[in-house]
């Protein structure tokens, strides 16, 4: 697993709606190569510098969004 960011730690506490959600896409997050980051308050999932995947909250449902998803590597494919 890679290192938690303490910034993202911060975010993420204060999340009332979607914490337990958030904090298990994010185990997902951190179980790859990527690294986290807070970009536009968010957790964020880069790849040599570039975004992959943000978590993000809405008001009916939470998402994992992913930019560029196509840069990971699919060792199944």
């Amino acid at each position: 697993m890679n290192k938690k960011n303490p910034k993202v730690d911060s975010v993420l506490r204060r999340e009332k709606k979607w914490r337990e959600e958030f904090e298990a896409l994010r185990t997902i997050a951190l179980d790859s190569e990527l690294a986290e980051e807070l970009k536009w308050y968010q957790a964020c999932y880069t790849l040599q510098g570039k975004n992959v995947i943000l978590i993000h909250g809405f008001k009916e449902f939470c998402a994992l969004m992913f930019f560029k998803g196509a840069l990971l590597k699919e060792p199944y494919a």
